[in-house]
């Protein structure tokens, strides 16, 4: 089943890519004035290295790294290489790549602002310049733009998944900020990511903005809704789309009963 954690993950993963594929072009792009005895460029593309599992997240993705062919001559004789900064030859584990990039993707996909992750991960420390940065954070705008103003009348969801998450990124510089995430389940059993934005999680006008553009843009009533009590998103629901029922998401409801129990009985309760 398709979670937000596949989300990040895959989010992620492009992201990454999209990086190294900007790294390589820079580096080619820096020599492109050298050239041999028949102007031919000394340093050229190669294709792509062999697949190789890098953990993103809670789990690992396929990256296929850029090649590159240089002919250059180094000071000791041997032939100049490259080397991807931003990921190293044999690394298949960065604890920050794995662990903050997701989430940050999920921030840059919430409110638009991808300077964060570009910057911290791929910034002139970590192989990109900073025009190389401005031309990924245009493309991802791009990208989240048409996301956003999708049209939806075609879309049937049977049921909807909601909740707001706290990414750890500062949105806005408020803590209180979260990403605010649909997922839909389709009549023919496809999972998609329906909508996310910034917001409030329990507020019921952040839900209803959520919601009200939603339906702007062609969504019909789902048959059900599946989320926390605790959110905003229930009244917003109710004023939105006031045909559709409701189900308590009984993983929040378990937790937040077993966080007023004892640990020494929690694998009672659970049972």
């Amino acid at each position: 089943m398709l979670d937000l954690d596949e989300i990040a993950r895959e989010g992620a993963r492009r992201m990454l890519a999209e990086a190294l594929e900007a790294e390589v072009e820079a580096y080619v792009e820096s020599a492109r004035a050298e050239r041999d005895e028949r102007g031919h460029a000394l340093v050229t593309r190669n294709g792509h290295a062999v697949e190789r599992e890098v953990l993103l997240g809670a789990g690992s993705v396929a990256v296929k790294t850029p090649r590159v062919n240089d002919r250059r001559i180094c000071e000791e004789g041997d032939r100049k290489r490259f080397a991807s900064v931003i990921l190293p030859p044999y690394m298949r584990k960065s604890p920050k790549v794995s662990e903050v990039l997701p989430l940050l993707y999920l921030h840059g996909l919430s409110s638009g602002d991808f300077i964060p992750a570009l910057e911290e991960f791929f910034g002139s420390g970590a192989g990109l310049s900073a025009s190389s940065i401005t031309r990924l954070t245009e493309a991802w705008q791009a990208e989240r733009e048409g996301f956003m103003e999708r049209d939806l009348s075609g879309r049937d969801y049977v049921y909807v998944w909601v909740d707001g998450i706290h990414t750890g990124v500062r949105l806005g510089g408020d803590g209180r900020l979260c990403c605010l995430v649909m997922l839909g389940a389709r009549l023919d059993g496809t999972k998609e990511l329906v909508a996310i934005e910034d917001g409030y999680r329990e507020s019921q006008e952040s839900w209803a903005c959520l919601l009200r553009d939603l339906r702007k843009r062609g969504m019909k009533a789902p048959e059900l809704a599946v989320g926390d009590g605790a959110l905003g998103f229930w009244s917003a629901l109710r004023d939105v789309f006031p045909e559709t029922r409701v189900q308590r998401d009984w993983v929040h409801k378990t937790s937040n009963v077993l966080d007023c129990m004892p640990k020494s009985v929690h694998w009672r309760a659970k049972a």
